[in-house]
């Protein structure tokens, strides 16, 4: 007898899990901190700030720094990352098909800006997989990796933390997931993460590692993860 699934909502975080943005955002993020003095390199921006929301990002650096950043560097930034997404960006690999065949009701909670959300999905051609329900960190008053994106995502799908699993890229996002009570899949199919990001994701929580779409898509699909 087939197992009954245990789940009721797939939350997906976006950059690095349904779209390939996170090399591009760490590549522009460290050349823009180390343009001003503070000199960064794209892995050093991948291992600290992967999954935060850019204002957390911000406040991290500037107590660090004992400085604030230039007014402008947010603009400067984005409008990088915007240009970049429009001649770069991608879906990752087999995540469409996998969005295709997912039968459960799915959204999206992200540290991205809504605006940033919209444009990455829609050039990846992603959106209409999840409109209208797609969750930024500027929706609630403290980011990832509090829980605070997950359990709001939850609260308007109407569905109890219990019985939602997230797939997350992120240590912050795996933490937040954790802490919102929720099943975090690790996911590391990105082309930022890290040989050893697996165990760094096992580490932070996640109950699983799938290395690609297709892993994730047995997963979520095949009913292999065990009842919490």
């Amino acid at each position: 007898m087939k197992q009954q699934n245990p789940y009721d909502l797939v939350i997906f975080d976006c950059d690095g899990v349904l779209i390939d943005s996170e090399t591009l955002a760490s590549r522009i993020d460290a050349e823009e901190l180390t343009r001003i003095g503070y000199p960064t390199s794209y892995s050093d921006v991948v291992l600290r700030f992967t999954g935060l929301s850019s204002a957390t990002m911000r406040k991290l650096i500037e107590e660090d720094w004992g400085r604030p950043l230039p007014g402008n560097f947010d603009t400067i930034v984005q409008d990088r990352i915007k240009e970049s997404y429009r001649t770069e960006l991608q879906a990752i690999s087999g995540i469409d098909q996998l969005l295709h065949q997912l039968q459960l009701p799915r959204c999206v909670a992200s540290s991205s800006a809504p605006e940033k959300l919209r444009l990455g999905l829609e050039l990846t051609g992603l959106w209409p997989h999840f409109d209208p329900h797609v969750f930024s960190s500027a929706m609630v008053k403290v980011g990832k990796p509090a829980p605070d994106l997950f359990l709001f995502a939850a609260a308007k799908m109407g569905v109890e933390p219990a019985r939602c699993v997230v797939v997350e890229d992120s240590i912050a996002g795996v933490r937040a997931g954790v802490a919102a009570g929720m099943t975090v899949i690790g996911f590391t199919a990105g082309g930022h993460c890290l040989e050893d990001h697996d165990h760094r994701l096992l580490s932070a929580g996640a109950k699983v590692v799938a290395r690609s779409a297709d892993e994730l898509t047995s997963l979520l699909c095949g009913a292999r993860l065990c009842c919490p």
